[in-house]
């Protein structure tokens, strides 16, 4: 009888696990963090190098950075939420400062869903479809969150990151603030 009640148990136990996770899949959608908007500045003299910006596009182009311009980061992924409320405000402010860089870099989505949906808003940057990119960024301000957008100084430092969805203001302020420098 005490082994019966075991196996029950045992039993139970592996039904309330497996029916917390999901059946043991696991999308990206549902483990991503999502950020509240933070903005974060970094003195120059306490800036590091931002990792080599190149690889395929979701054009099927390569596309390299170069030094010398400010420019701005933009992690996505086109099932979030926040991503795709902060696409007009990113496309408006790519057209309004043209002297900047816009560059995206897709994370853990499906690269021709992304690619509809870059289309579908003709955003006019680049996005790389490398999201081990962002490992680079790992010591200096991190993509922590989906959406997260880093700006680099025209010597290729991280020099800010809002964490979480952009607003115009938000991002307007920090790309000014790194192109005074």
């Amino acid at each position: 009888m005490k082994s019966l009640y075991k196996a029950m148990y045992g039993l139970i136990v592996i039904l309330a696990v497996t029916g917390c996770s999901g059946g043991g899949s696991t999308t990206s959608q549902d483990s991503f963090v999502s950020g509240n908007g933070v903005v974060t500045y970094l003195k120059s003299t306490d800036r590091i190098d931002a990792p080599a910006l190149a690889g395929m596009t979701l054009s099927g182009t390569n596309y390299s950075y170069g030094l010398g311009r400010v420019t701005v980061v933009n992690v996505w992924a086109s099932w979030c939420a926040p991503c795709r409320a902060e696409i007009p405000a990113l496309i408006a402010l790519s057209k309004k400062y043209s002297e900047v860089t816009f560059i995206g870099i897709l994370t853990r989505d499906n690269p021709p869903t992304a690619e509809a949906f870059a289309r579908r808003f003709a955003i006019p940057y680049p996005t790389l479809i490398d999201d081990s990119i962002l490992i680079g960024f790992k010591g200096s301000l991190s993509a922590n969150a989906i959406p997260s957008t880093v700006v680099i100084d025209r010597n290729g430092k991280v020099a800010g990151r809002i964490s979480g969805q952009i607003t115009v203001a938000s991002l307007s302020e920090l790309i000014e603030k790194v192109s005074a420098e």
